[in-house]
């Protein structure tokens, strides 16, 4: 590992190498759009609609306004409300949960594995109750969550499954890609996404022809005929700027992931080295034998999180806490009378884990100083 001297300026995430690349690109997503004048549910919609469906290996996509969204609707699509509950994790983002609540069901929660941080498969089967609908599963940071025990629960109490890949476009469980496994699923292209967009932007992917029309139509207001509603939906629509610009960086994506990988390879690398001699103790991120990681993020554990986080800003290095308080103890689940211990995997996570700097065009010598900078801090901390 390289020796630093000096401090570097590492953002935990940025978009500006990357824009500075593809400006040219962009600019020309602008000036097409701008000349034609087409901004809602047009060609450059339809066309990313068929490529994510095609790279996911599924029949249908249906654009939306944001991943929240494309949760919400696939939840409604389902027939899934009042009264009805829904298995998930409560170590992710809020969206998951909301959407859940917003469609009038229940968020069951069920806690996470210590290892890769998703939902713990041998723990669903007992939360399974009558009223219980559908399971919906996080691939958290980039990691699958293992699907052939979620699907056989599914199969066994006539559950639907609805995959949150919204951390996870080109992840793969078991060598077959996330958003085919389930009976749909549901990503994001907000901005920090592996794949982002300029803005807001979601889609709900399917092989169910009957589910894909039905978000179709909950996407504007339930309509199917102009003036004429069928269902209660709302609008989430995706627009053209966005659609154009993740058209052209679907392009990318492929490398930007092999990237990714490379950069969590030299992460672990370099870590495991000091691991290995006794001079670092850190959980580092796990890709399991059934899984093809796509490194959303490159989170690392430690029980000395908060104090690494403020050395590191004062290094330079940006971090990010991802999740800071649990779905369960949230204050607008406090209803639902779930308590401070219920889920002690997914409190201590909470508590310890922190996020390094991912993104496709940090470089070597950035990483590698990361790692110097993390290594230094336990070093000191531990005279």
């Amino acid at each position: 590992m390289l020796e630093h001297k000096t401090n570097m300026n590492i953002p935990s995430f940025s978009l500006v190498r990357q824009n500075q690349l593809l400006k040219e690109k962009l600019t020309d997503c602008f000036l097409l759009l701008l000349d034609k004048g087409r901004f809602v549910l047009n060609e450059n919609v339809s066309t990313f609609e068929k490529k994510i469906s095609n790279y996911c290996t599924v029949n249908h996509g249906i654009g939306v306004a944001n991943g929240s969204d494309a949760l919400y609707l696939s939840l409604i699509a389902c027939g899934i409300g009042q009264g009805d509950e829904v298995i998930t994790t409560p170590f992710t983002f809020f969206a998951t949960a909301g959407s859940i609540i917003r469609a009038g069901a229940k968020p069951t929660f069920v806690d996470i594995d210590n290892e890769t941080w998703n939902i713990a498969t041998e723990l669903i089967e007992e939360k399974v109750t009558p009223n219980t609908k559908a399971i919906l599963p996080v691939h958290l940071y980039g990691c699958p969550a293992k699907m052939d025990k979620i699907l056989q629960i599914a199969k066994k109490y006539k559950l639907k499954v609805i995959e949150d890949a919204a951390q996870a476009l080109g992840a793969k469980y078991q060598g077959q890609r996330v958003g085919s496994l389930g009976d749909l699923s549901c990503f994001s292209f907000f901005p920090t996404k592996n794949l982002g967009a300029f803005g807001d932007a979601g889609m709900v992917v399917t092989d169910n022809p009957d589910i894909a029309e039905k978000v179709s139509l909950l996407r504007v207001h339930g309509s199917k005929i102009k003036y004429h509603h069928d269902l209660l939906g709302c609008n989430s629509r995706l627009d053209e700027l966005q659609a154009a610009i993740l058209n052209m960086k679907l392009n990318y994506l492929e490398q930007w992931t092999q990237r990714r990988r490379k950069i969590a390879e030299l992460y672990s690398n370099l870590f495991k080295k000091h691991i290995s001699a006794g001079s670092l103790s850190i959980k580092l991120p796990q890709e399991p034998k059934y899984a093809y990681h796509v490194y959303h993020q490159y989170t690392i554990q430690t029980n000395q999180k908060n104090e690494l986080q403020k050395y590191l800003k004062n290094k330079g290095i940006g971090t990010t806490v991802y999740y800071p308080v649990p779905l369960h103890l949230q204050k607008v689940i406090s209803s639902y009378g779930y308590r401070k211990g219920d889920f002690p995997v997914t409190e201590t996570a909470c508590k310890e884990v922190l996020s390094l700097p991912m993104f496709p065009e940090l470089t070597d010598k950035e990483v590698s100083y990361v790692v110097d900078r993390v290594v230094k801090f336990f070093q000191s901390s531990s005279k």
